[in-house]
């Protein structure tokens, strides 16, 4: 990672070092760099769009990465609850699945991605108070937040990694890991939540107090239950400009997290949506019409019909209309096109409500198998999971060779297509026909791969009546998640919130951390679980033979902790000349847990 941080500080500020200036004035008028920027709001404002910019590089596989490969797509294909699915010439979708590796570089991209997001985040809190800004607290709470949600997933992929907080840190300073490494994930989170005003930031996809509250409880509930620390011991830290003075020494406490908690529930002003079913693009009001949907004639419309906000959406990534291949590939939606259905026949519509895409995350069997068994009458199964039984359409499988295809398919994160009688035929985007004005880049107003716009929800409101359930005790939030979906309610204990949160945040980027945090042994058995499911390969329908790669699920998770390899390229940058390496490998990996392809 040597140099990855000024590099990316560079970058973010738009510095330029040519000189333009001349023998009588020394003003440089025609670049920014350290010496005129930022100082003022506009560049205020320029510098956090650049820390945000980072989210969708990462979505988008620019940098060299991969989309497959990020945060989001990871946890859901290593949980219990997603194979990996894809192409024969996919191996890195089933290896996530599988807790291996393709190539000893195959989380690079993503790696120094996150760490650019990072190395922007420090400039700006430097930066920000000589802006003169009057919203300062609030630049510089979202600025907080931004730098605990990339190292919340750093944290969360890695484990063991440096951890660098200024924007002159040595970018291979040591690797940390536990209490130290999210004690300052969750002092970011507080010190956003502490200064920022309490206010929403209504649909613009800024984030707010409450977002920061929220993902303070969920990195608090990973930290404490995974490293067994219930007081978080959180660095020293000073900044006189937001009024912020944290001791050597100062611990947060479970109880001090709920009052956090508490306030989000109490005074954010975010709310459930009435119906589970209308959180999802699939019941937008251009495709819920249509009776090949499955979901049509039952009265579900979409929140954020024609731009309507969500009110339980709190922490999302935005996407426009200007997605083209080059660096802005990631202002389309590229996670709902991974997950897509794989090589069908759309024109006809035989497919509806979900347009094409890659396959990966198909669900496990045994998921949908639970989930029937413990809570027989929940509608959010029918809203989360859609098997292919449903498609008007014929459905073949091995379609475009795939792979552990199961026959279900997850349907919050998935490409939406819609009947254009403009058109007079299906378009492989719904925010097409809602939106028949769109201007696209380069002419992409109808392409598959890069029309997927809609919102990427990253933190929900029930997931924070979860967390009011699990650190407060609260039945009152507990019942109302299970209201929502109309059910009774049950006791609060440990097996029953820990199947909320499951059926609640399905494929939402939170089941594997919470299978984390609960134990080694319910997440051995919960993985295990995947282990003889019935799956089609190439079109073949045959087990999910996972034991003959390293023993399986189980067995690869009690090596890893769920943690995977440090890339390669990262350990070798961070020798000096003629140093010993700084940094050393996750345990659980080497170059024999590198996966060649489904056999």
């Amino acid at each position: 990672m040597k140099n990855i941080l000024k590099i990316a500080v560079i970058a973010a500020l738009a510095f330029s070092f040519a000189s333009c200036e001349s023998f009588l004035d020394t003003t440089n008028y025609w670049s920014k760099d350290s010496s005129n920027f930022p100082v003022n709001a506009t560049d205020a404002e320029q510098m956090l769009a650049g820390i945000y910019n980072n989210l969708n590089a990462a979505i988008g596989a620019n940098d060299g990465g991969n989309v497959g490969l990020n945060h989001f797509l990871w946890s859901i294909a290593s949980s219990d609850d997603a194979l990996g699915g894809g192409g024969q010439n996919d191996p890195q979708f089933q290896a996530e699945d599988l807790l291996m590796n393709v190539g000893a570089d195959m989380y690079d991209g993503f790696y120094v991605t996150r760490y650019k997001g990072i190395a922007r985040a420090n400039a700006a809190i430097e930066a920000l108070p000589n802006c003169g800004v009057a919203d300062l607290k609030q630049y510089m709470g979202e600025a907080f937040f931004l730098r605990a949600w990339y190292y919340y997933e750093l944290a969360s992929m890695f484990g063991n990694i440096p951890c660098p907080v200024t924007s002159q840190a040595d970018a291979t300073q040591p690797q940390i890991s536990g209490e130290a490494l999210w004690g300052q994930i969750i002092e970011d989170c507080k010190i956003a939540a502490d200064i920022m005003p309490a206010k929403q930031a209504i649909g613009d996809g800024h984030v707010d107090k409450y977002c920061a509250e929220a993902l303070l409880g969920r990195a608090y509930l990973f930290a404490s239950g995974f490293y067994g620390v219930s007081d978080i011991t959180l660095p020293a830290y000073e900044n006189e400009s937001i009024g912020v003075s944290i001791a050597e020494g100062t611990k947060i406490s479970k109880s001090e997290v709920g009052a956090y908690i508490t306030d989000c529930v109490n005074n954010s002003g975010y709310s459930l949506v009435s119906d589970y079913h209308n959180l999802w693009a699939y019941t937008n009001r251009c495709s819920i019409s249509d009776p090949k949907n499955p979901w049509y004639g039952k009265g579900y419309k979409w929140v954020e019909d024609d731009g309507a906000r969500n009110p339980e959406a709190m922490f999302v990534i935005k996407f426009n209309t200007q997605p083209s291949w080059g660096t802005t590939i990631g202002y389309s939606n590229q996670t709902a096109l991974f997950m897509g259905v794989r090589e069908q026949t759309f024109s006809e519509g035989g497919m509806m409500p979900f347009g094409q895409g890659w396959g990966m995350c198909p669900v496990n069997p045994s998921f949908v198998e639970d989930w029937k068994a413990l809570e027989p009458n929940d509608p959010r199964l029918d809203a989360s999971v859609l098997p292919v039984t449903k498609f008007v359409g014929p459905y073949s499988y091995g379609g475009d060779a795939y792979i552990q295809e199961t026959g279900y398919y997850h349907t919050k994160n998935m490409p939406v297509m819609a009947w254009s009688e403009e058109k007079g035929k299906y378009l492989m985007s719904f925010t097409n026909v809602m939106f028949p004005g769109l201007t696209w880049a380069e002419g992409y107003d109808d392409n598959y791969q890069l029309n997927s716009v809609n919102d990427m929800i990253l933190i929900r409101f029930a997931e924070v009546l979860l967390m009011d359930a699990e650190i407060n005790g609260s039945q009152a939030s507990f019942d109302k998640v299970r209201a929502r979906a109309g059910l009774p309610s049950k006791p609060l204990n440990d097996e029953n919130l820990r199947n909320e949160r499951r059926w609640e945040l399905n494929f939402e980027g939170v089941r594997f951390n919470d299978m984390r945090r609960y134990g080694e042994d319910y997440a051995v058995k919960a993985l295990n679980k995947q282990e003889g499911v019935k799956i089609w390969n190439l079109g073949v329908e045959g087990t999910n033979t996972a034991s003959k790669f390293n023993g399986g699920y189980g067995e690869r998770y009690k090596a890893t902790k769920g943690f995977i390899a440090l890339p390669s390229s990262q350990i070798s940058l961070s020798a000096g000349a003629g140093e010993e390496y700084k940094f050393t490998q996750n345990a659980g990996w080497g170059s024999q847990f590198d996966f060649s392809g489904w056999q």
